[in-house]
């Protein structure tokens, strides 16, 4: 297995690192929204949304909040596509 870090897409050319992702969760609930508001008055927000609808956000490792316009499933399902490549890879070799 190789040392560099896998990235996931989350819309507009911005990647995160998945090994750093805790959670992705649904912007709608009011606990989400105060983790935004927090981060946000803290400088730990970064919004990858270009302006769009927040339809995502992620809590990474260290306190960081990560805003996409990408919806969770989409994000989920594009990590679990990654991990499936990346094993039949290590498969073959």
């Amino acid at each position: 297995m190789s040392n560099a870090s896998k990235t996931v897409h989350i819309g507009f050319n911005n990647s995160v690192i998945t090994e750093k992702i805790i959670a992705i969760v649904n912007p709608d609930s009011n606990p989400t929204r105060r983790i935004i508001n927090d981060a946000r008055s803290n400088g730990n927000l970064v919004d990858a949304t270009e302006g769009r609808r927040t339809r995502a956000v992620l809590v990474m490792d260290g306190g960081l909040i990560v805003l996409s316009a990408l919806m969770p499933e989409t994000i989920v399902a594009r990590i679990e596509a990654h991990t499936i490549d990346t094993s039949m890879k290590e498969k073959e070799s």
